[in-house]
């Protein structure tokens, strides 16, 4: 039985609830394929001690005219984007060019992935009226492509579908012609809950499986990797034009043939787009990482993806789920996929 931590948070707008943050200690796995250990780094600053992070890694601070607007923006209309809670370090970048992925749901979440740094414990009520205020700011924000996601709510019957799909319809009717993508759970398998989401046709299907399988029982410990490739399969299956897409981190203790396995088996459920980034370490809480893959690394991953038939393949140290994801769309849809 993995032991848990239980602490009492106080959240930004003076509600309280309880964090649950399970020991990833108590969650054995499996030693890699080639039978050799693998050695973890200690969290270190980032400037400082022998492990501080290498030039391609390190992102600016967030400033500009850009970032502090959809930042008031999303704060005036009571959102969350996972930009924040995930602790992004594009988030700079990505808001100055006036991109934001929302997190629906509220930012509380019924699982406790071990590499995730948004909080875990007793959700919110449920929001009826987030799908319109999200409308509201992809309309203020000017957007042509809007992600949406989410926390997992595994509480609710349908998992959260119901508001996804009310949010893409709400950005349908506000703004014609945008582009909706979704980063979703799993839904627990429930291929109800994403026929929900499929049927509100968003442009593109996202849902990651983060990591290698062997991993699984400390990354994802409520999750399963046979599962999520399932959603993945019946999503294409429910809607064979849109396009689907998922994403991992390197960095976790993988070696390179469990990624080369996974992304072929990606391949072979028709996913069109991946995503590959470098894990970082949010917490002591958090599950620690093994090394830093070198830009050459994710360069051969992104080589390799291609010769495996993905019409876009991002793969990068500072690569997460919704960088470049309108430009990634775009490539996957000029390759003649649809």
């Amino acid at each position: 039985m993995a032991r848990r931590q239980i602490s009492l948070k106080v959240l930004d707008d003076g509600s309280r609830t309880f964090e649950v943050r399970h020991r990833w200690e108590d969650r054995p796995v499996a030693p890699p394929p080639d039978g050799a250990p693998t050695q973890y780094m200690p969290l270190q600053r980032q400037q400082k001690g022998r492990y501080g992070r290498p030039e391609w890694l390190k992102a600016k601070a967030p400033t500009g005219e850009g970032y502090r607007e959809i930042k008031e923006t999303m704060r005036g209309l009571n959102l969350h984007t996972v930009c924040e809670e995930a602790l992004c370090p594009n988030i700079g970048e990505c808001w100055n060019n006036r991109t934001a992925t929302f997190m629906i749901l509220g930012n509380i979440c019924t699982r406790s992935c071990g590499f995730c740094a948004i909080l875990t414990g007793k959700p919110s009520e449920l929001d009826l009226e987030e799908p319109t205020r999200v409308a509201d700011a992809a309309e203020k924000m000017g957007l042509k492509h809007a992600v949406i996601t989410s926390v997992n709510r595994d509480e609710l019957a349908d998992g959260g579908a119901s508001i996804f799909a009310a949010t893409i319809q709400e950005i349908r009717k506000r703004i014609p012609g945008c582009a909706v993508e979704v980063l979703t759970p799993d839904f627990k398998g429930d291929h109800e809950a994403i026929r929900i989401v499929l049927e509100a046709r968003p442009d593109t299907f996202n849902h990651n499986i983060e990591t290698v399988p062997r991993l699984y029982p400390a990354v994802r410990p409520q999750a399963k990797y046979e599962r999520s490739l399932e959603v993945l399969r019946y999503a294409k299956e429910l809607n064979p034009e849109v396009l689907t897409k998922s994403g991992f981190m390197v960095g976790l203790g993988e070696i390179e043939e469990e990624l080369r396995q996974i992304m072929v088996e990606l391949r072979e459920h028709d996913v069109d787009i991946i995503t590959i980034g470098q894990y970082l370490r949010p917490t002591e809480k958090h599950l620690p990482m093994s090394r830093y893959y070198t830009p050459k690394e994710f360069a051969d991953l992104k080589r390799y993806g291609y010769a495996l038939g993905f019409k876009h393949v991002e793969s990068g140290s500072l690569v997460r789920s919704s960088y470049h994801a309108h430009e990634q769309t775009e490539d996957a849809r000029s390759s003649g996929v649809i």
